[in-house]
């Protein structure tokens, strides 16, 4: 008996017997798992990857193209995009989040939108600057000549050669540019022409009536002799071809063109506006090429 009372002394108050067995250990047991290596499981929540956005400054969400064009909001322009009204250079979009360059046709129900406000620059070409965005060669371009002008992306409407002169449009209405470029719109345009030597009445009224070029027959609107200048000097209109065409007509009758400017082009003129110059279409100009 003074045996097992001993025994019992060596419980502490308060603690349980368990049978032989450890106490409970609270560190082992606190919920903690091991996995078969030994080391403890990694259990934090892992976060969704990041989608990867693009580096391309000109890149944009559909959606807000659309939205920056004035049509509608991101949220509407979804709707559009999910049954069909937008199509990108040529093909129906339908997914959503879809990034488009700025250099693409977008058209919303089959017109061309943009989403930089429009912008319409008028430009008095000089002599020797190429009529492109950009050349290779390092050439100069009439882009240098509106390089200030505005920070939208505008681009030449048409072509004038490196020699001529004259009126030059610029825009990123691309819906306008096609239009003034179609020659189907006959868009008006009036050159000052200055010939190596005084043209001939014979030849003037051949190019008045048509002049025949391999075959085909190649005509102006109009021809007329420059008041208070010499016979070397016309005014030629041509709402068909272009500066390329009147060149033509003249080499073909043995004359070499020494000055060619284009003092009108669909209606806008030259007045007020010095050569290497520009300004912007007023709103009324804009009207009326519109709905010229």
């Amino acid at each position: 008996m003074a045996k097992e009372r001993h025994g019992k002394s060596k419980v502490k108050a308060g603690s349980k017997n368990h049978g032989g067995k450890k106490p409970f250990d609270k560190k082992k047991s606190s919920g903690e798992k091991k996995s078969f290596d030994g080391k403890k499981p990694n259990y934090r929540k892992k976060s969704a990857p990041k989608q990867k956005t693009s580096s391309n400054p000109n890149e944009i969400r559909l959606n807000k193209y659309i939205s920056n064009s004035g049509i509608c909001s991101r949220r509407e322009a979804d709707m559009h995009i999910s049954v069909g009204s937008v199509t990108v250079n040529g093909k129906v979009v339908t997914e959503m989040g879809y990034k488009v360059q700025l250099t693409d046709e977008v058209r919303f129900d089959g017109r061309i939108i943009n989403p930089e406000k429009a912008t319409y620059i008028l430009l008095n070409k000089p002599k020797g600057f190429l009529v492109t965005t950009k050349d290779e060669k390092g050439r100069k371009t009439v882009m240098d000549l509106v390089a200030t002008a505005t920070t939208a992306r505008i681009v030449p409407v048409g072509r004038l050669e490196r020699q001529t002169t004259g009126l030059l449009l610029f825009t990123n209405d691309g819906e306008l540019a096609r239009k003034l470029t179609d020659p189907h719109q006959n868009v008006r345009k009036i050159f000052h022409v200055e010939l190596d030597r005084n043209l001939s009445q014979t030849d003037f009224n051949k190019i008045k009536d048509g002049v025949n070029i391999r075959g085909d027959i190649y005509g102006v609107d109009e021809i007329s002799w420059i008041q208070g200048a010499s016979k070397r000097e016309v005014g030629i209109k041509v709402s068909t071809g272009s500066n390329g065409l009147v060149k033509a007509i003249f080499e073909h009758l043995s004359y070499t063109v020494a000055r060619l400017d284009r003092v009108v082009f669909a209606g806008l003129t030259k007045k007020d506006l010095p050569r290497s110059h520009w300004r912007h279409l007023t709103a009324q100009e804009v009207v009326n090429l519109k709905n010229s």
